[in-house]
Protein backbone atom coordinates (compact mmCIF):
# COMPACT_ATOMS: atom_id res chain seq x y z
CA UNK A 1 0.00 0.00 0.00
CA UNK A 2 0.93 3.65 -0.65
CA UNK A 3 2.14 5.86 1.99
CA UNK A 4 1.09 9.06 0.10
CA UNK A 5 -1.23 11.27 1.38
CA UNK A 6 -4.17 12.39 -0.83
CA UNK A 7 -3.40 15.94 -2.79
CA UNK A 8 -5.32 19.18 -1.61
CA UNK A 9 -6.30 19.34 -5.19
CA UNK A 10 -6.55 17.93 -8.48
CA UNK A 11 -6.19 18.81 -12.18
CA UNK A 12 -9.02 17.34 -14.43
CA UNK A 13 -7.79 17.94 -18.13
CA UNK A 14 -10.89 17.72 -20.10
CA UNK A 15 -10.85 14.88 -23.05
CA UNK A 16 -14.79 14.76 -24.16
CA UNK A 17 -14.88 17.05 -27.21
CA UNK A 18 -10.94 15.53 -28.41
CA UNK A 19 -11.56 11.70 -27.43
CA UNK A 20 -14.56 11.47 -26.78
CA UNK A 21 -16.51 12.99 -30.34
CA UNK A 22 -13.53 10.71 -31.59
CA UNK A 23 -15.73 7.41 -30.71
CA UNK A 24 -18.92 8.78 -32.12
CA UNK A 25 -19.93 8.44 -35.65
CA UNK A 26 -20.38 11.95 -36.46
CA UNK A 27 -21.12 15.49 -34.18
CA UNK A 28 -21.85 18.31 -35.85
CA UNK A 29 -19.24 21.20 -36.07
CA UNK A 30 -21.83 23.81 -34.33
CA UNK A 31 -22.53 20.96 -31.43
CA UNK A 32 -18.49 20.54 -30.88
CA UNK A 33 -18.05 24.12 -30.51
CA UNK A 34 -20.74 24.18 -28.43
CA UNK A 35 -19.80 22.12 -25.94
CA UNK A 36 -16.42 23.53 -25.87
CA UNK A 37 -17.49 27.05 -25.17
CA UNK A 38 -19.80 25.14 -21.95
CA UNK A 39 -17.03 23.57 -20.63
CA UNK A 40 -14.72 26.41 -20.28
CA UNK A 41 -17.61 27.66 -18.48
CA UNK A 42 -17.09 25.62 -15.84
CA UNK A 43 -14.18 26.43 -14.72
CA UNK A 44 -12.26 23.87 -15.91
CA UNK A 45 -8.71 24.73 -17.14
CA UNK A 46 -7.50 22.48 -19.64
CA UNK A 47 -9.72 21.03 -22.62
CA UNK A 48 -8.30 18.90 -25.66
CA UNK A 49 -10.31 19.86 -28.39
CA UNK A 50 -9.05 17.92 -31.46
CA UNK A 51 -7.02 15.13 -32.81
CA UNK A 52 -4.75 15.95 -35.62
CA UNK A 53 -4.62 12.64 -37.06
CA UNK A 54 -4.99 10.56 -40.03
CA UNK A 55 -8.76 11.22 -40.91
CA UNK A 56 -8.91 8.00 -43.14
CA UNK A 57 -8.58 6.25 -39.86
CA UNK A 58 -10.65 8.79 -37.81
CA UNK A 59 -12.48 10.81 -40.13
CA UNK A 60 -14.32 12.10 -37.15
CA UNK A 61 -11.26 14.66 -36.92
CA UNK A 62 -11.61 15.63 -40.45
CA UNK A 63 -13.02 19.06 -38.99
CA UNK A 64 -9.68 19.81 -36.61
CA UNK A 65 -8.49 23.00 -38.17
CA UNK A 66 -12.12 24.26 -38.24
CA UNK A 67 -12.61 23.67 -34.66
CA UNK A 68 -9.16 25.30 -33.77
CA UNK A 69 -10.48 28.16 -36.28
CA UNK A 70 -13.59 28.85 -34.37
CA UNK A 71 -13.20 28.87 -30.78
CA UNK A 72 -13.98 31.77 -28.82
CA UNK A 73 -11.28 31.64 -26.13
CA UNK A 74 -12.23 32.13 -22.65
CA UNK A 75 -9.14 33.72 -20.50
CA UNK A 76 -7.48 31.37 -18.22
CA UNK A 77 -8.45 28.19 -20.72
CA UNK A 78 -6.41 26.42 -22.26
CA UNK A 79 -7.22 25.03 -25.57
CA UNK A 80 -5.29 21.87 -26.86
CA UNK A 81 -5.05 19.54 -29.90
CA UNK A 82 -2.91 16.07 -30.26
CA UNK A 83 -1.20 14.37 -32.58
CA UNK A 84 0.91 11.23 -32.99
CA UNK A 85 3.45 11.83 -35.74
CA UNK A 86 5.36 14.91 -36.93
CA UNK A 87 2.74 15.22 -39.69
CA UNK A 88 0.44 15.71 -37.05
CA UNK A 89 2.31 17.86 -35.08
CA UNK A 90 3.00 20.69 -38.09
CA UNK A 91 -0.46 20.81 -38.28
CA UNK A 92 -1.42 21.64 -35.02
CA UNK A 93 1.65 24.24 -34.87
CA UNK A 94 -0.58 26.32 -37.77
CA UNK A 95 -4.03 25.74 -35.98
CA UNK A 96 -3.50 28.11 -32.90
CA UNK A 97 -4.58 25.75 -30.37
CA UNK A 98 -2.12 25.37 -27.74
CA UNK A 99 0.43 22.50 -27.79
CA UNK A 100 1.84 20.23 -25.42
CA UNK A 101 5.25 18.66 -26.96
CA UNK A 102 4.71 14.86 -25.88
CA UNK A 103 6.21 11.58 -26.51
CA UNK A 104 4.22 8.03 -26.20
CA UNK A 105 4.85 4.82 -26.16
CA UNK A 106 2.72 1.79 -25.84
CA UNK A 107 3.42 -1.35 -23.70
CA UNK A 108 0.78 -3.82 -25.58
CA UNK A 109 3.11 -4.80 -28.46
CA UNK A 110 -0.31 -5.95 -30.67
CA UNK A 111 -1.56 -2.75 -29.79
CA UNK A 112 0.85 -0.47 -31.15
CA UNK A 113 0.64 -2.27 -34.19
CA UNK A 114 -2.40 -1.93 -34.70
CA UNK A 115 -2.76 1.34 -33.70
CA UNK A 116 0.74 2.40 -35.37
CA UNK A 117 1.68 0.54 -37.76
CA UNK A 118 4.41 -0.59 -36.26
CA UNK A 119 5.95 -2.55 -32.92
CA UNK A 120 6.23 -1.03 -29.62
CA UNK A 121 9.53 -0.65 -29.62
CA UNK A 122 9.97 1.04 -33.17
CA UNK A 123 7.05 3.45 -31.52
CA UNK A 124 9.58 4.03 -29.16
CA UNK A 125 12.69 4.26 -31.25
CA UNK A 126 10.01 7.08 -33.64
CA UNK A 127 10.39 9.74 -30.85
CA UNK A 128 13.74 10.77 -31.22
CA UNK A 129 12.60 12.16 -34.24
CA UNK A 130 9.32 13.99 -32.54
CA UNK A 131 11.95 15.39 -29.81
CA UNK A 132 14.52 16.43 -32.58
CA UNK A 133 11.47 18.38 -34.66
CA UNK A 134 10.18 19.58 -31.12
CA UNK A 135 13.46 21.73 -30.98
CA UNK A 136 13.40 22.61 -34.82
CA UNK A 137 9.83 25.01 -33.45
CA UNK A 138 11.79 26.04 -30.57
CA UNK A 139 9.49 24.00 -28.16
CA UNK A 140 10.27 21.60 -24.98
CA UNK A 141 9.05 19.09 -24.62
CA UNK A 142 6.51 18.65 -21.62
CA UNK A 143 4.80 15.29 -21.37
CA UNK A 144 4.67 11.44 -21.87
CA UNK A 145 2.00 8.82 -21.98
CA UNK A 146 2.69 5.39 -21.68
CA UNK A 147 -0.34 4.17 -23.63
CA UNK A 148 -1.75 0.22 -22.79
CA UNK A 149 0.31 0.69 -19.43
CA UNK A 150 -2.53 -1.72 -17.82
CA UNK A 151 -3.36 -4.09 -20.48
CA UNK A 152 -5.40 -4.73 -23.62
CA UNK A 153 -7.31 -7.35 -24.99
CA UNK A 154 -4.79 -8.65 -27.11
CA UNK A 155 -1.87 -9.60 -24.60
CA UNK A 156 -4.22 -9.24 -21.30
CA UNK A 157 -3.29 -7.68 -18.29
CA UNK A 158 0.34 -5.52 -18.33
CA UNK A 159 3.03 -6.45 -15.76
CA UNK A 160 4.13 -3.53 -13.84
CA UNK A 161 7.76 -4.73 -14.49
CA UNK A 162 6.22 -4.85 -18.67
CA UNK A 163 5.00 -1.28 -17.93
CA UNK A 164 7.94 0.28 -16.44
CA UNK A 165 10.43 -1.58 -18.93
CA UNK A 166 8.81 0.57 -21.50
CA UNK A 167 8.85 3.65 -19.81
CA UNK A 168 12.11 3.37 -19.45
CA UNK A 169 13.08 2.52 -23.05
CA UNK A 170 11.28 5.92 -23.58
CA UNK A 171 12.77 8.34 -21.16
CA UNK A 172 16.39 6.37 -22.35
CA UNK A 173 15.18 7.66 -25.90
CA UNK A 174 14.24 11.69 -24.50
CA UNK A 175 17.66 11.71 -21.90
CA UNK A 176 19.53 10.83 -25.07
CA UNK A 177 17.90 14.09 -26.42
CA UNK A 178 18.75 16.24 -23.70
CA UNK A 179 14.76 16.11 -22.94
CA UNK A 180 13.01 14.75 -19.94
CA UNK A 181 8.95 15.55 -19.97
CA UNK A 182 7.76 17.20 -16.79
CA UNK A 183 4.96 14.51 -16.19
CA UNK A 184 4.30 11.05 -17.18
CA UNK A 185 0.80 9.89 -17.71
CA UNK A 186 0.19 5.97 -17.25
CA UNK A 187 -2.80 5.23 -19.45
CA UNK A 188 -5.60 2.67 -18.64
CA UNK A 189 -6.13 2.91 -22.73
CA UNK A 190 -8.91 0.11 -22.83
CA UNK A 191 -9.92 -0.02 -19.33
CA UNK A 192 -7.39 -2.90 -18.10
CA UNK A 193 -6.95 -1.48 -14.71
CA UNK A 194 -8.07 -2.33 -11.37
CA UNK A 195 -7.04 -0.32 -8.05
CA UNK A 196 -4.39 -2.52 -7.10
CA UNK A 197 -3.04 -2.63 -10.34
CA UNK A 198 -2.83 1.01 -10.62
CA UNK A 199 -1.38 1.36 -6.61
CA UNK A 200 1.44 -1.20 -7.86
CA UNK A 201 2.32 0.36 -11.18
CA UNK A 202 2.31 3.85 -9.74
CA UNK A 203 4.27 2.98 -6.77
CA UNK A 204 7.29 0.80 -8.74
CA UNK A 205 7.31 3.99 -11.08
CA UNK A 206 7.56 6.56 -8.63
CA UNK A 207 10.84 4.82 -6.80
CA UNK A 208 12.61 4.58 -10.02
CA UNK A 209 11.84 8.22 -11.58
CA UNK A 210 10.79 9.94 -8.13
CA UNK A 211 11.26 13.25 -9.53
CA UNK A 212 9.04 12.89 -12.36
CA UNK A 213 5.47 14.07 -11.89
CA UNK A 214 2.53 11.34 -12.80
CA UNK A 215 -0.99 11.43 -14.44
CA UNK A 216 -3.55 9.41 -15.01
CA UNK A 217 -5.64 8.78 -18.34
CA UNK A 218 -8.55 5.91 -17.30
CA UNK A 219 -11.54 4.26 -18.91
CA UNK A 220 -14.31 2.99 -17.07
CA UNK A 221 -15.00 0.17 -19.33
CA UNK A 222 -15.36 -2.19 -16.96
CA UNK A 223 -16.96 -0.41 -14.28
CA UNK A 224 -13.76 0.34 -12.02
CA UNK A 225 -12.91 3.62 -13.21
CA UNK A 226 -13.60 5.66 -9.56
CA UNK A 227 -11.67 2.92 -8.23
CA UNK A 228 -8.89 3.47 -10.14
CA UNK A 229 -9.11 6.81 -9.89
CA UNK A 230 -9.07 6.69 -5.81
CA UNK A 231 -6.35 3.87 -6.38
CA UNK A 232 -4.43 6.85 -7.70
CA UNK A 233 -5.42 9.69 -5.42
CA UNK A 234 -4.22 7.58 -2.52
CA UNK A 235 -0.64 7.76 -4.44
CA UNK A 236 -0.83 11.38 -4.63
CA UNK A 237 -1.37 11.40 -7.87
CA UNK A 238 -3.09 15.08 -8.91
CA UNK A 239 -3.09 14.58 -12.51
CA UNK A 240 -6.51 13.33 -14.61
CA UNK A 241 -7.97 13.08 -17.58
CA UNK A 242 -11.55 12.60 -17.49
CA UNK A 243 -14.52 13.26 -19.86
CA UNK A 244 -17.83 14.85 -19.79
CA UNK A 245 -20.67 12.71 -19.22
CA UNK A 246 -18.10 9.93 -19.51
CA UNK A 247 -17.91 10.30 -23.62
CA UNK A 248 -14.89 8.44 -24.95
CA UNK A 249 -13.10 5.72 -25.73
CA UNK A 250 -10.62 4.49 -28.08
CA UNK A 251 -11.29 3.97 -31.72
CA UNK A 252 -8.58 1.27 -32.00
CA UNK A 253 -9.34 -1.35 -28.74
CA UNK A 254 -10.05 -4.30 -30.48
CA UNK A 255 -13.75 -4.55 -29.70
CA UNK A 256 -16.68 -2.15 -29.33
CA UNK A 257 -17.60 -2.38 -25.75
CA UNK A 258 -13.85 -0.70 -25.38
CA UNK A 259 -15.58 2.84 -24.68
CA UNK A 260 -15.93 5.47 -21.84
CA UNK A 261 -13.02 7.79 -20.26
CA UNK A 262 -14.01 8.55 -16.54
CA UNK A 263 -16.51 11.08 -16.51
CA UNK A 264 -15.53 14.47 -15.36
CA UNK A 265 -18.29 15.11 -13.16
CA UNK A 266 -18.72 11.82 -11.11
CA UNK A 267 -14.88 12.26 -10.83
CA UNK A 268 -15.04 15.75 -9.55
CA UNK A 269 -17.66 14.99 -7.47
CA UNK A 270 -15.98 12.38 -5.41
CA UNK A 271 -13.08 14.44 -4.86
CA UNK A 272 -14.94 17.51 -3.75
CA UNK A 273 -16.88 15.53 -1.56
CA UNK A 274 -13.20 13.97 -0.07
CA UNK A 275 -11.87 17.66 0.35
CA UNK A 276 -10.09 17.48 -2.65
CA UNK A 277 -10.55 21.01 -4.57
CA UNK A 278 -10.98 20.64 -8.03
CA UNK A 279 -11.83 23.95 -9.15
CA UNK A 280 -14.91 23.04 -10.99
CA UNK A 281 -18.89 24.53 -10.81
CA UNK A 282 -20.48 20.64 -10.57
CA UNK A 283 -24.18 22.01 -11.49
CA UNK A 284 -22.99 23.68 -14.18
CA UNK A 285 -21.00 20.51 -15.35
CA UNK A 286 -23.95 18.25 -15.35
CA UNK A 287 -25.85 20.42 -17.40
CA UNK A 288 -23.05 20.50 -19.65
CA UNK A 289 -23.14 16.95 -19.85
CA UNK A 290 -26.57 16.65 -20.21
CA UNK A 291 -26.18 18.83 -23.63
CA UNK A 292 -23.43 16.40 -24.56
CA UNK A 293 -26.15 13.40 -23.88
CA UNK A 294 -28.55 15.39 -26.14
CA UNK A 295 -25.63 15.70 -29.17
CA UNK A 296 -24.60 12.16 -29.06
CA UNK A 297 -28.34 10.89 -29.60
CA UNK A 298 -27.60 7.91 -26.87
CA UNK A 299 -27.39 7.66 -22.97
CA UNK A 300 -24.25 8.76 -21.58
CA UNK A 301 -22.91 6.78 -18.51
CA UNK A 302 -22.52 9.41 -16.31
CA UNK A 303 -24.44 9.44 -12.79
CA UNK A 304 -24.04 12.72 -11.22
CA UNK A 305 -25.96 14.77 -14.31
CA UNK A 306 -28.64 12.21 -13.48
CA UNK A 307 -29.24 11.81 -9.81
CA UNK A 308 -27.69 15.20 -8.91
CA UNK A 309 -25.66 16.36 -5.51
CA UNK A 310 -26.80 14.88 -2.22
CA UNK A 311 -28.80 18.13 -0.33
CA UNK A 312 -29.75 18.47 3.13
CA UNK A 313 -33.65 18.24 3.46
CA UNK A 314 -35.59 21.65 4.65
CA UNK A 315 -36.36 22.03 7.33
CA UNK A 316 -39.70 23.20 8.63
CA UNK A 317 -40.92 25.44 11.44
CA UNK A 318 -43.16 23.57 14.17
Amino acid sequence: MSAYQLPSSVVLQEEGPREGFQSEPHIAIEDKLSLIHALAETGLEVINCASFVDVRRVPQMADAEEIAARIQRRPGVRYLGMWLNIKGFDRAMTSGLDLVPNVFASVSDTFARNNNGRSALEVVAAQGAMIERYHEAGMALRAAHLFTAFGCPYEGKASPAHAARMLDALLDVCAQRGAMPEVVYLCDTVGAADPLSVKTTLDLVRNKWPELELGLHLHDTRGMGLSNVLAGLQCGVRRFDTSVAGLGGCPFAGNKSAAGNVCTEDVALMCEEMGISTGLDLDRLAEVARMAEIMVGHPLPGKFMKAGPIRKPATTSV
